[in-house]
C-alpha cells in the first residue's frame, strides 16, 4: 500500500527503461495506468532517437490536468543529429514548454562528459569514474547567458516551488552508460516531500 501512497514512476518507452529504472530506483508505467492519479512525481523519457510514447503524446493534456510534478529525462541525445537542447525543444511542441536548470558540455571529440548547471554555474564532470565538481571559467558562463537569463526568468515568479505544484517541467539530460543526470534527475525527486 506504501507504493500506492508515495508513488513515483518512469512513463514511456525506451530499450533503456528497465535500466533507468535501475538508476533511478523508479517503477515504469504507462500513461493508463489507473495508479498515475496517485503519484507524487513521474519521469518522462523522451529519447532524441525515437521520441516520445505516442500514448503519453495522445493523452497529455488528460494527464497534465492532475497537476503532478514531472521532470522529462532526455535520453539518446548524444550520438545523434538531435542533440539535448534541441530535443528539449521538440518536447516543448510535442507536449508543453519545459525548462532547462542544465546543459550539457562536450569533450573535444564530441562525447558529452559533463552538465553544467545553470543556476550556480558549477560544471559536474562525469568524464571519469570519480565524479567532480568544478568551477566554471567564463567563457562557459558567456556561452551559457541567454539559457541562464531563460532559466531565471522561468523561476522568478516562485522558484522551483513552481515544479512541486506541477506548474513547470523541467527537462534534464540522462545517459546511462556514465551516470550523466542521475543525480540531477535525483535532487529534483528530492523536491517532492515523501507522503509515505
Amino acid at each position: 500500500m506504501t507504493d500506492l501512497i508515495n508513488a513515483r514512476f518512469i512513463l514511456g518507452i525506451s530499450p533503456e527503461n528497465q535500466q533507468i529504472s535501475a538508476l533511478l530506483g523508479l517503477p515504469s508505467a504507462n500513461i493508463d495506468d489507473p495508479t498515475l492519479i496517485t503519484a507524487d512525481v513521474v519521469v518522462i523519457v523522451a529519447s532524441a532517437k525515437s521520441g516520445i510514447d505516442p500514448k503519453l503524446v495522445s493523452q497529455w493534456h488528460t494527464f497534465r490536468e492532475l497537476y503532478i510534478p514531472t521532470i522529462v529525462a532526455v535520453i539518446d541525445f548524444e550520438d545523434g543529429d538531435v542533440d539535448f537542447e534541441d530535443m528539449s525543444a521538440i518536447v516543448g511542441k510535442m507536449l508543453e514548454p519545459v525548462v532547462t536548470p542544465y546543459l550539457v558540455l562536450h569533450a573535444d571529440n564530441g562525447e558529452p562528459t559533463a552538465l553544467i548547471n545553470l543556476e550556480d554555474q558549477m560544471i559536474t564532470d562525469y568524464s571519469t569514474k570519480q565524479v567532480a565538481k568544478i568551477p566554471s571559467d567564463s567563457e562557459h558562463k558567456e556561452l551559457i547567458l541567454e539559457f541562464k537569463e531563460e532559466l531565471h526568468n522561468s523561476l522568478i515568479e516562485g522558484g522551483w516551488d513552481q515544479f512541486s505544484a506541477g506548474l513547470i517541467i523541467p527537462a534534464i539530460p540522462l545517459m546511462p552508460k556514465n551516470n550523466l543526470g542521475v543525480a540531477e534527475i535525483k535532487r529534483f525527486l528530492d523536491l517532492i516531500p515523501s507522503r509515505g
